[in-house]
């Protein structure tokens, strides 16, 4: 009876005797970089990130890993007002680069001899600064002032999050995966302001994210 349930419960979820070996290890990682703009191009945010990942598995389907790497954020706003005389163009621009740390932990379950689920349990970490451009300037007939402000403030964040997805490999050496959503909070500390506590729950395809991982087969 007890083989009976068992060999239900595979063919039910579809589960596959395939192994990731302990002693595999494989590169991935993310480089993106997207622009939107609104109000005819007044209002533009850019974001650019570039963070190598390299796991290893320390037992069977089981790995850890870090990701080091770079992302940065840009908004521009720009605005202008006209008076009796004379125009103002204000130009207001928030840059935000980090350095990037994230270890992590992924456990895998192989629903076929190619196809995995996982879950990933990750520490993402950023170390980075604020930096507030504002110019101002002002055309009265054939006179123009221009009026610059700047400041910078470092800040530090800690997050915990996990992920669920899924894991395909077309062949020995590469596979595609896809995490779906996020779980978790991240503290946004700058160096002299409060902290501020941020708390993720999402799973949805809006959230869907996509990679390709190089593995070193052994």
């Amino acid at each position: 009876m007890k083989k009976v349930l068992l060999a239900g419960a595979i063919a039910l979820f579809g589960l596959s005797n395939a192994q990731i070996a302990k002693g595999t290890a494989y590169l991935s990682g993310s480089v993106g970089y997207s622009q939107e703009e609104t109000n005819s191009g007044n209002n533009k945010t850019e974001n650019f990130n570039v963070i190598p990942t390299f796991g290893y598995f320390v037992g069977t389907n089981l790995a850890v890993g870090l990701g080091v790497g770079y992302q940065t954020q840009k908004e521009t706003n720009i605005a202008t007002t006209q008076l009796p005389g004379a125009t103002i163009v204000s130009t207001n621009e928030v840059k935000e680069p980090a350095f990037v740390v994230a270890p992590f932990v992924r456990k895998y379950w192989n629903l076929s001899d190619k196809l995995y689920i996982f879950g990933q349990l990750a520490v993402p970490m950023q170390f980075g600064k604020t930096e507030i451009d504002n110019t101002s300037v002002t055309t009265a007939g054939s006179s123009t002032t221009t009026t610059t402000t700047s400041s910078e403030a470092k800040y530090t964040q800690v997050g915990v999050t996990v992920k669920p997805g899924l894991d395909y490999f077309l062949n020995k050496n590469w596979s595609i995966e896809a995490t779906i959503g996020e779980f978790g909070y991240n503290n946004y500390k700058p160096k002299d302001g409060e902290a501020t506590n941020n708390y993720n729950f999402g799973l949805n395809l809006s959230s869907v994210t996509f990679g390709v991982k190089y593995v070193f087969a052994k």
